[in-house]
């Protein structure tokens, strides 16, 4: 994880120092800002690797902050909040995010969910072979991070496309939303069902009407599939 660099974006500077002192300790380099707008400046010229977004900040919001980044950017970002209502995680999921931490949290907790992130894009970056799924008008290239449909590559947060590859590397098999948590987002995730139903939708929504010769479905009761006809 040597030299990985980590934006760490929050208006309370003492939290800044903590996760600083933490990531610098375990070989990351890091850099800090404390409002939305230098966030936003920071991230375009700097290139992290790994965003740590607070919701709550002057200039603009961690919400701002992750659709503006989203717009031009796939880095991983983890949402910091001190909400704990399942709509705040829900939102920040839908604008992108791909995991969120409650605050009061555990220094050492962060850390580990921050390797376990670049962990996941390390291991898919290191295959020897590139791994790829195509079907009808779609093709998704797990190696690359590319999802490509009717022609046209699409911008998409990493867990999305771990979920659609992942489904379709195992076309007509269902799957529970259990078995997607652990399978695709790992043990390391803290989470709840609601986290597959907010990226599925979004993947529909960029799917919607590609082919019919297969789709993302619902089985009722159960879970998901990745239907081919």
């Amino acid at each position: 994880m040597e030299n990985k660099k980590i934006l760490i974006v929050d208006d309370d500077e003492n939290i800044c120092e903590l996760l600083r002192l933490y990531l610098e300790k375990d070989g990351f380099t890091t850099l800090v800002a404390h409002d939305g707008g230098a966030a936003l400046h920071s991230a375009q010229i700097n290139n992290p690797d790994l965003v740590l977004l607070d919701i709550m900040m002057p200039v603009l919001d961690g919400w701002q902050v992750c659709r503006e980044i989203r717009k031009n950017s796939n880095v991983p970002i983890i949402m910091l909040t001190a909400k704990g209502e399942t709509f705040d995680k829900v939102l920040g999921l839908e604008l992108g995010a791909d995991d969120y931490i409650t605050k009061p949290f555990d220094s050492k907790e962060v850390v580990a969910r921050i390797k376990a992130v670049l962990r996941r894009i390390s291991d898919s970056d290191k295959a020897a072979n590139v791994r790829e799924v195509r079907y009808d008008n779609l093709r998704i290239n797990i190696t690359n991070y590319e999802l490509e449909v009717a022609g046209e590559q699409i911008d998409t947060p990493p867990k999305e496309l771990e979920l659609i590859y992942h489904l379709a590397s195992n076309p007509n098999r269902v799957y529970t939303r259990d078995q997607l948590l652990d399978e695709v987002w790992g043990f390391d995730y803290y989470g709840d069902s609601r986290t597959v139903d907010v990226h599925v939708k979004r993947l529909r929504e960029k799917l919607e009407d590609v082919s019919d010769k297969w789709s993302l479905k619902t089985v009722w009761g159960v879970g998901y599939k990745f239907e081919v006809k």
